[in-house]
């Protein structure tokens, strides 16, 4: 066996490197987040959290310990320019900076973001006071996302939820009916938030915002967003929603 020499070259991510954990049962950030950043100098390195199949409090907030050894599995080589947390719900029960100190406890990263904190600085960036709210939770998860946007200053409006109790079921949820709550959500508010990682959403956004006259944003979208806005990595042509029209500097 005879040895041959061989020359080293840089990173895939020569535009960003991203991070994302996503949620064992999640079937939907993953595919949303490689359409969304289609470009091939984006790196985007995932890694799946431990998750219930019932939606509870205890489910989430058991995910906190977690984040350090999951987010380790990571690619120890990459320089990462932003990890994502991909869940919505549990972002509210154990807090974003409790999320971001226990990611960087597994991965060295100058920006941990995650839909909530994602969504707070997309609805600042667009101006929002008011609120509809849509969410596939039952009410005890729905609250905490609810309670996590008055507490930041926006005043809710309509807040309507299926009450699913099963994880594997929300990504089942059908646009057409994620469509009429995000109306029945819209009746006096400035935009409307669809809450949940795993709910199917990106091809009714543009759909939603033409009808109803007012951004509608969702979990995925933000998340992507906030990542691109302060890594300035590129995103598709086709990014859904006026919050893509949104980048640094203008």
């Amino acid at each position: 066996m005879k040895k041959i020499g061989f020359d080293l070259i840089g990173p895939i991510g020569s535009k960003a490197t991203l991070g994302l954990v996503v949620l064992q049962a999640d079937e939907t950030l993953e595919q949303d987040f490689r359409r969304l950043f289609p470009d091939r100098d984006i790196a985007i390195y995932i890694t799946r959290i431990p998750s219930g199949d019932e939606l509870s409090a205890e489910t989430i907030a058991a995910m906190e310990a977690e984040l350090p050894r999951v987010t380790r599995l990571l690619p120890r080589a990459a320089r990462f320019d932003a990890v994502g947390y991909g869940c919505t719900s549990g972002t509210t029960l154990i807090g974003a900076e409790a999320v971001a100190r226990m990611v960087r406890k597994g991965v060295e990263t100058p920006m941990v973001t995650d839909p909530v904190s994602a969504a707070l600085a997309a609805l600042q960036a667009l101006g929002v006071q008011r609120l509809g709210l849509v969410a596939p939770y039952v009410d005890s998860i729905t609250g905490p996302v609810r309670d996590a946007f008055a507490t930041a200053g926006l005043t809710l409006g309509q807040t309507l939820t299926f009450g699913e109790e099963i994880e594997a079921r929300v990504a089942r949820i059908a646009p057409e009916s994620i469509k009429a709550a995000a109306r029945a959500a819209s009746k006096g508010a400035d935009a409307v938030f669809l809450s949940c990682t795993n709910l199917r959403t990106l091809d009714i956004i543009d759909e939603l915002e033409t009808e109803l006259g007012l951004p509608v944003l969702s979990s995925n979208q933000v998340l992507a967003w906030h990542m691109a806005y302060e890594t300035a990595a590129p995103v598709a042509a086709d990014a859904p929603g006026r919050l893509f029209k949104i980048v640094k500097g203008t």
